[in-house]
């Protein structure tokens, strides 16, 4: 019994030291060899780095694409400004220098001295930088009491993009086509070649001229400055519909008005040619009839019969 004894214990100690090496085997394998279990930390670090990079990344490009969806789009800047000034003549002088201190310019200017039957005015059609409208504005404000302001902008952008498109597209084929008159030896190549290449180069041409006045519209704001003198009432813009038929019935009597004035300054004239046209009515009648009466003579003396034969001379001719 007690060697049984023994030797059961010596297999169950013997177990129990196997048993102890299997899990200290498989605890070193854990610590020494990292490659298995490490990669998935490792892939899962990496991920998350390419994810922050692929954000960085996808920011920037949000970023850059804003800028190229919404840059400087081209505007065609307009509006109006009345002012009442003391001197409107010496308000347009002011004003002139003012726009063209700023590098723009004054396209159009009317100046209506007093008079006795008229207060003193004076209008301008200026163009401004597009950039310094708001500056120059506020420098013109100060020319007198403002009666009305009004801007506006048209956007052109689309435009001005179809022109330079189209622009290039025709440089590119005249650029070609100037090759390839170069190049060419026949005769009736040169002829076709030399032939589209003014066509094209004409319609190029006129692109360029097109893109030249849009760009120049868009760099310069167009503003009419009207200036009037003190109790002149600058006319207002029709609001209501009631307005509109005021206004157009003024404008048609005044049309009317102007349209006999013009009337009575034409009427001696009128008369006058009406006289000569009389006169040289006259003479072609009198002699249209004269020509008539000449040829009914004419005619007559042609068909008159002639004189009769007498008896002798037929008693000859039977002889």
């Amino acid at each position: 019994m007690r060697r049984i004894a023994a030797a059961a214990a010596g297999i169950l100690l013997t177990a129990l030291v196997l048993t102890g090496c299997s899990f200290s085997a498989s605890d070193t394998s854990a610590v020494s060899e990292p490659g298995v279990a490490m990669p998935e930390a490792m892939d899962d670090e990496m991920a998350a780095r390419d994810g922050d990079m692929a954000a960085g990344e996808f920011a920037e490009e949000s970023s850059a694409g804003a800028d190229v969806v919404e840059p400087d789009r081209a505007q065609i800047t307009h509006g109006s400004l009345s002012i009442t000034a003391d001197d409107p003549i010496a308000a347009a002088q002011r004003a002139t220098g003012i726009v063209t201190a700023a590098g723009g310019r004054v396209d159009s200017r009317n100046e209506y001295p007093e008079a006795d039957d008229r207060a003193a005015s004076a209008s301008l059609v200026l163009r401004i930088p597009s950039e310094r409208v708001d500056a120059v504005l506020t420098e013109l404000k100060e020319l007198g009491t403002v009666n009305t302001v009004s801007i506006g902008s048209t956007d052109v952008d689309m435009q001005v993009n179809d022109l330079d498109a189209r622009i290039g597209a025709l440089q590119t084929s005249v650029n070609r086509l100037t090759q390839l008159l170069a190049e060419a030896e026949d005769i009736a190549d040169l002829i076709t070649i030399e032939s589209e290449l003014t066509n094209r180069q004409a319609q190029l041409d006129s692109l360029v001229s097109q893109r030249a006045a849009l760009g120049d519209r868009v760099a310069y704001a167009t503003v009419y400055l009207e200036l009037y003198a003190p109790g002149i009432v600058a006319p207002a813009e029709p609001d209501t519909f009631w307005d509109g038929v005021v206004a157009g019935w003024n404008a048609l009597w005044g049309f009317l008005g102007g349209l006999m004035v013009a009337l009575g300054v034409l009427a001696p004239w009128l008369l006058f040619l009406a006289i000569i046209a009389a006169v040289a009515t006259g003479i072609v009648l009198l002699a249209v009839r004269g020509s008539r009466r000449s040829n009914r003579q004419q005619q007559a003396a042609t068909d008159a019969p002639g004189p009769a034969p007498t008896d002798g001379g037929a008693g000859d001719g039977r002889a």
